[in-house]
Formats: C-alpha cells, sequence, structure tokens
C-alpha cells in the first residue's frame, strides 16, 4: 500500500490519534486523565503537548495527590500512567509500584502485553516492532510475538504502509481504514466518508427525533417526511409518531384526518392483530403509490367477482356506493355472518385497498390483544377512541368508521416514470442520502433499479450529488444526497467524538433507526446475531452508535460498549442514567403491570455480575429477587436526583 496512502493522510490520522490537534487536546483535569487511559503512559513533555490550558503541572499535581495517577519508569524514562494502569503496567513491563494502592489496582492482568501492544497500535499510524519495543523497553522478538497475536485476531494487519518506508510494518485495522478513506477524499478530491455512527446521527436529525416539535403543523411535517414508510401500526402513535411530535396527542392526528389533510393505507399484516401501515398527504396519495401493484389487484379483483367472493363483493359495493359505514357495507354484500364481513373487510385493508375516515377502527384491531399481553408481555398503551356515551349499534370497534377504496390502487394507466421520480424525491426527503439498502429497508416495488435512474438524472441536473458519503454502505458510488445532507455529515463529522453524550431511544422498526437495516448489527456474543428489527424492541444509540438492546416482555437487555477505556465506562453510566430517566418520565408498564423497568441479566449474564451492575446502581436501580429494577414514582411523589 506505500504506492495508494498519502503521507499526509497518515500523520493527519496520527496527530488526532495522539491528541496533537486542537479539538482532541485535555483541557482540564479529568481530560487529563482520560487522556492517560486513551494514550497510555506519557512523560510530563508529551503531556504538555496534549493539553490546552497552562496549568498542567498544577493538574498533574493535583491527580497524582489523589492516586488517580501514579509516576513510574519506564524504558528509563520517568512518564506518568493512569491508575488503573497499574496491574498491567507491572505484569507486562515491571514497573514497580507504590505500596499505598488500593488492592484494586493491584491484581493481576492477563494478556497485560497484548492489552499494552494493542493500544499502542491503536493510538498510533503505522509502526515498526522495533518502534513499539523501544517504547515500552521490551524485546523486539516478545513485541513482534505479540503483534503476530493480534494479527491472528484480526485487530492488526502486517505490510508496507508508509509511503518511501523499507521496513516491514503493523497497523491496527481501523486506523488503516481511517488512512485509506483520507487517502481515496485527497485522490478523488471529495468528502471523506463518514463513520457509520455519524451516518445515525445523520438520520436522528434528518427526521427530526433529537428535536421534537409540537403542534399541528409539526404533525403534518412529520407524516410528510414518513409517506409511504410501513410503520407497524400497534406503535404508531406510542413511539414512532410520539418520538418526532412532542406532546403527540392521538387527537391531532384525528383532526388531520377528519379534515382530508391525511389518509391511512395497510401494506400487509403482521400475526393475527399487527400490520405495517402508511400515512400519506391526500393530495400525494395517488403519486407515490405503486405502479407495480395495479395489474395484480385488478386482475385479483376480477377474478374473486366472478366467484362471488365476499372481498369482491365489498370493493364492488363501494365502488358504487361510495364511502359506507360497516353495517351498510355487510348488508349491501348479502349480510349474514357478521364476522365474516369483518375479516373480509381487514383482509382488504391489509391489501392496499381499503382505507377508513379515522384511525378509531385500526386502534381497536391493535388492542384486541391488550387482555392477552400483561401474561409475560408488556402492554403498549393504545390512545384509541374514547366515546362518551353508550353504543345502540352493534358494529364491533374495529369497524367503526366509513370504509372508502383507496382510489389510487384502482387508477389505471398511471406513468412508471412519474410513480419513480415521486419516490426517488421522498427517500431523499426521508433519509437525506439514498443507498442501495435504503430501497430494500422500504420494500420498495422493483428495489434500487426502480429509482437509480431518476437519482442518476438528479445527479446530472445538480439537484442531487453523488459519491461515497458513508462509508461500509452501499457498493461503489451508489449513493446519492442531497446538498444540505452533505453539508449535515460534515459538520457531524467535524465534532470531536466523546465530546458530548446523545442518548436516544428508538424503536428498532423506526425508520430512523439504521441497524438492521441501512447498517449491521454490532458484533458482540452469541446474541447479537438474534436481533432483529421486530415489534416492540427498542434501541438505545449514544451519539449514533448502538449502546443498547431491549427486547419487548423480556427482562434481557443487550449492551454493547466501546472497547476501550475511558468510553467504555462513560458510555455505561451514561446508558445507566438514560434508562432510569426514561422510566421516571415515562407511563410504560412492566410485565407485572407496574411502571417500571426490570433487567435480568444483561447480554446473557445475571445483572448483579455484569460490569454494568455498578453503573445500574448508582443510577438508581435497586436490587432485587429478579434482578434490578427501577419504578416510576407515583403522582406528586419526588424522585431522588441521580
Amino acid at each position: 500500500l506505500r504506492e495508494l496512502l498519502d503521507l499526509r493522510a497518515i500523520e493527519e490520522t496520527e496527530e488526532q490519534l495522539q491528541c496533537l490537534v486542537e479539538g482532541y487536546k485535555a483541557r482540564n483535569m479529568d481530560g487529563m486523565h482520560d487522556l492517560l487511559l486513551r494514550l497510555g503512559d506519557l512523560s510530563r513533555e508529551e503531556l504538555q503537548k496534549r493539553a490546552a490550558a497552562e496549568d498542567i503541572v498544577e493538574f498533574v499535581t493535583k491527580l497524582v495527590r489523589a492516586q488517580r495517577v501514579i509516576e513510574v519508569s519506564i524504558a528509563g524514562e520517568r512518564r506518568l500512567i493512569a491508575v488503573e494502569d497499574a496491574g498491567r503496567y507491572r505484569d507486562a513491563v515491571g514497573v514497580p509500584l507504590p505500596p499505598e494502592l488500593p488492592a484494586a489496582f493491584l491484581e493481576a492482568v492477563p494478556d497485560a502485553g497484548l492489552d499494552l501492544v494493542r493500544r499502542y497500535a491503536r493510538t498510533h499510524g503505522p509502526f515498526t516492532a522495533g518502534e513499539a519495543a523501544r517504547r515500552f523497553g521490551l524485546p523486539v522478538a516478545g513485541v513482534e510475538a505479540t503483534l503476530e497475536r493480534l494479527v491472528g485476531m484480526g485487530r492488526v494487519v502486517e505490510g508496507g504502509f508508509r509511503p518511501g518506508g523499507v521496513h516491514r510494518e503493523w497497523c491496527d485495522v481501523e486506523v488503516l481504514r481511517a488512512i485509506r478513506r483520507k487517502s481515496l477524499a485527497r485522490l478523488r478530491k471529495e468528502v471523506e466518508p463518514v463513520e457509520q455512527r455519524v451516518l445515525a446521527r445523520l438520520l436522528t436529525r434528518w427526521q427530526g427525533v433529537v428535536q421534537p416539535r409540537r403542534g399541528l403543523d409539526a404533525l403534518l411535517d412529520v407524516v410528510e417526511n414518513l409517506q409511504g414508510a410501513p410503520l407497524p401500526a400497534s406503535i404508531l402513535e406510542t413511539e414512532i409518531l410520539p418520538a418526532r411530535v412532542g406532546g403527540y396527542r392521538s387527537a391531532d392526528l384525528d383532526t388531520l384526518i377528519a379534515a382530508g389533510e391525511v389518509t391511512w393505507i395497510g401494506f400487509d399484516a403482521i400475526g393475527e392483530r399487527d400490520g405495517r401501515v402508511g400515512l400519506y398527504l391526500a393530495e400525494k396519495l395517488e403519486a407515490l403509490w405503486p405502479v407495480q401493484q395495479l395489474s395484480v389487484v385488478s386482475s385479483q379483483i376480477s377474478g374473486e367477482a366472478k366467484a362471488e367472493d365476499k372481498e369482491a363483493a365489498i370493493v364492488e359495493y363501494l365502488r358504487t356506493h361510495g364511502a359506507s359505514f360497516f353495517q351498510q357495507v355487510h348488508d349491501g354484500v348479502g349480510g349474514g355472518y357478521q364476522g365474516e364481513t369483518l375479516d373480509a373487510v381487514w383482509n382488504l385493508v391489509w391489501r392496499g385497498m381499503l382505507t377508513n375516515d379515522s384511525l378509531h377502527a385500526l386502534r381497536a384491531y391493535c388492542a384486541r390483544t391488550a387482555a392477552t399481553a400483561r401474561s409475560g408481555k408488556r402492554v403498549h398503551r393504545q390512545s384509541g377512541f374514547r366515546a362518551g356515551f353508550t353504543s345502540r349499534r352493534t358494529t364491533p370497534p374495529t369497524a367503526q368508521g366509513r370504509w372508502s377504496l383507496n382510489a389510487a390502487a384502482l387508477v389505471e394507466g398511471r406513468s412508471a416514470t412519474a410513480w419513480s421520480h415521486a419516490m426517488a424525491q421522498q427517500l431523499l426527503t426521508r433519509y437525506g442520502v439514498v443507498f442501495r439498502e435504503t430501497a430494500h429497508a422500504e420494500g420498495l416495488a422493483g428495489g434500487f433499479s426502480a429509482v437509480y435512474d431518476v437519482l442518476k438524472a438528479m445527479e446530472e441536473t445538480g439537484r442531487v450529488r453523488r459519491g461515497y458519503f458513508a462509508a461500509g454502505v452501499g457498493i461503489g458510488a451508489t449513493q446519492f444526497a442531497m446538498p444540505a445532507a452533505v453539508d449535515l455529515l460534515r459538520s457531524l463529522r467535524a465534532e470531536r467524538e466523546g465530546e458530548r453524550c446523545e442518548m436516544l431511544m428508538l424503536a428498532a422498526t423506526d425508520p430512523a433507526n439504521p441497524y438492521g437495516a441501512l447498517l449491521r448489527w454490532p458484533a458482540g456474543g452469541d446474541t447479537a446475531s438474534s436481533l432483529t428489527r421486530s415489534v416492540g424492541a427498542r434501541v438505545v444509540l449514544c451519539d449514533g452508535a448502538l449502546v443498547a438492546y431491549l427486547r419487548r416482555g423480556n427482562a434481557n437487555v443487550q449492551v454493547f460498549l466501546p472497547e476501550e477505556e475511558p468510553g467504555r465506562g462513560q458510555v455505561a453510566r451514561a446508558l445507566a442514567k438514560f434508562l432510569v430517566a426514561r422510566v421516571r418520565e415515562d407511563r410504560e408498564e412492566d410485565s407485572a403491570g407496574r411502571a417500571g423497568m426490570l433487567i435480568s441479566t444483561v447480554n446473557g449474564f445475571a445483572v448483579a455480575e455484569s460490569e454494568m451492575a455498578r453503573a445500574l446502581l448508582e443510577a438508581g436501580f435497586v436490587a432485587g429477587a429478579m434482578g434490578f429494577n427501577v419504578r416510576r414514582p407515583l403522582q406528586g411523589q419526588t424522585s431522588k436526583a441521580t
């Protein structure tokens, strides 16, 4: 790779890894401590170069006095190390330690030498074994053997990397990937592809879940953004819309539907009492409804009509009489058993043929399992219709409202090109950046090829940009982005990692969650492969990175923490505090019908024995017989500050 990697790209990467550039330097005493955890041993002079403050000596003195940092001799030089690394340096390098250190820092550290060399690799550019050996005062042969182990683990690669170099070199896999991205950006004079977590942050901002707005106009904007996206009906008003609209009320959506601004269409059923639906601005439904379904629907209707099928009879009745209440439809198709007509209506709903002038029937359809959901499953609160009277009719709750045909599904002679253009624009509106995987995640009829030609034409006219914007997504330059999305990606990439800890909880099926759709689930443990975008599951993102996965009605939490300190501890504490805060502000109920949260296991291990145990207890969880739990205080009861 000596002829392919750019020397300046290597230098820029090394300066960032070593925290030598503005934005990466330590600004306070805690920053100094974190710097030693991240980089390892540093002399006072080396630490001074990485400090934004002038009073570095005062900071170091306070850290040493507080026993958060100790000064030792390594390779004939006095250096500072974080006290958490004391046992690691003793076992790997033979550093003598002060006798007054707490016993917790004096325990034996397995593979201490491997830890030190691995940290050296991930905080440097390409290096030789001799350079690493001199840093720690270790034999070159021993360091080479350790590097070979890291190669076998997939952490380090061996080869020739620096332009003009002649010696065999080693480089951390992630560091090399960053250098290659920078080199490619310089060669092509393009924006550097961002990491996947930055892409996740783009999506959460683009779809408005970071800063939810309020009011009917905000709800209309959300519907316009989500048009055509397949959304589980059971969590539409409990998770999807509330994530984007502050203080969401089901009455607001009812108002927009009643005003003729918004309509909903079913896509397909999920199990017995749930299904995917799409929200549309009424005027955009015909343009966005897939053209490919027209011929199929028409043939099905004509075939069923010949057989006098009840579904075909319902379609024919509504075609003749227009929007009608359920009892009118039932009587109009010959009466009989009401349940058969109701089943036929919902079969047509999930084929995209029927809709309703309200959401009351859909809410009642999804709420049917509320009685049985309490047996070991979390109950979703349904903000359904609450009538202030006793009905005199026999119409089932799942049939209330007026039923009508989806006119867009019956229009013939529509232009496939016009639909492709409308759909391409809608995907750009929803995601900002469109990939081949986007079409798969949306279940787009015809796949990515259905919109590719339109996107390419839009790029040629300058309306969108084409390039390699996000690393590890798509094949080649099959990524298209709106100019505003590219600018937002650049600004997000410029923010220093770890500068803030932005926590978000989303439904796993939310379009703003890229994991399991655009991005792969993170690796970690045997259960990582079992993660799915299932209804009821939730994900927690920290600065765009997936850090927790919670299944519905399951007290086992999957946690994905950064591999190294100080990020690992920081994210663990932030996650624990976030979960407590969510419980105390939320109205969800656990499996026993109580408002709160129970965690029995973390990544398959008992929560009390997991590395999250201390963080959870400090945040406000309480140990119990079944695990750790936290409950929402009763109304009027003040909660302890965490």
